[in-house]
């Protein structure tokens, strides 16, 4: 084999539609769009169009609401913090925060603030001072002789 034998497979490529090159070549005239109105132009997509019946997203009713002011809390579970103390990531001496969270790699970005959750296991005894906490990661904080300072107003849950 030398490199001006190689070509591709039979059939592997397809030679690309002209449309709009004279009616001989079968998509002459209106290049394969019908004829006349708007789907006929470029540029034009009629998107949840139904032909004038009410479209689904109108004939559906409206549920929920976006709360303009919600706040976009980490949520962390104690078993995922002990996993970073055996991995040396968190000091156990230091109270736990956002910071060093997000300094021990356990969440991506600071947020609004980081909520606790009772999910695993918590060996070690720690303070936290965290915007949330459910009551399960309190008992499993206060069981392992920690304690959870609560920051803001944050409701528990």
């Amino acid at each position: 084999m030398k490199l001006n034998e190689i070509r591709d497979n039979e059939g592997a490529t397809k030679n690309r539609m002209r449309v709009g090159r004279g009616i001989g070549s079968g998509k002459g005239k209106t290049g394969g769009r019908g004829v006349k109105g708007q789907k006929s132009r470029t540029g034009v997509s009629i998107k949840g169009f139904e032909g004038g019946q009410m479209p689904l997203h109108r004939r559906l009713p409206k549920r929920g609401f976006n709360k303009p002011n919600a706040t976009d809390l980490n949520e962390v579970n104690v078993g995922r913090i002990q996993q970073a103390i055996e991995a040396g990531k968190l000091d156990t001496g230091a109270p736990v925060t956002v910071e060093t969270l997000v300094a021990a790699g356990v969440v991506s970005k600071p947020r609004d603030g980081v909520k606790i959750l009772g999910v695993g296991e918590l060996k070690t005894k720690l303070s936290f001072q965290v915007a949330g906490a459910s009551k399960s990661a309190v008992a499993a904080i206060e069981k392992a002789g920690g304690s959870v300072t609560l920051l803001g107003a944050v409701a528990q849950a």
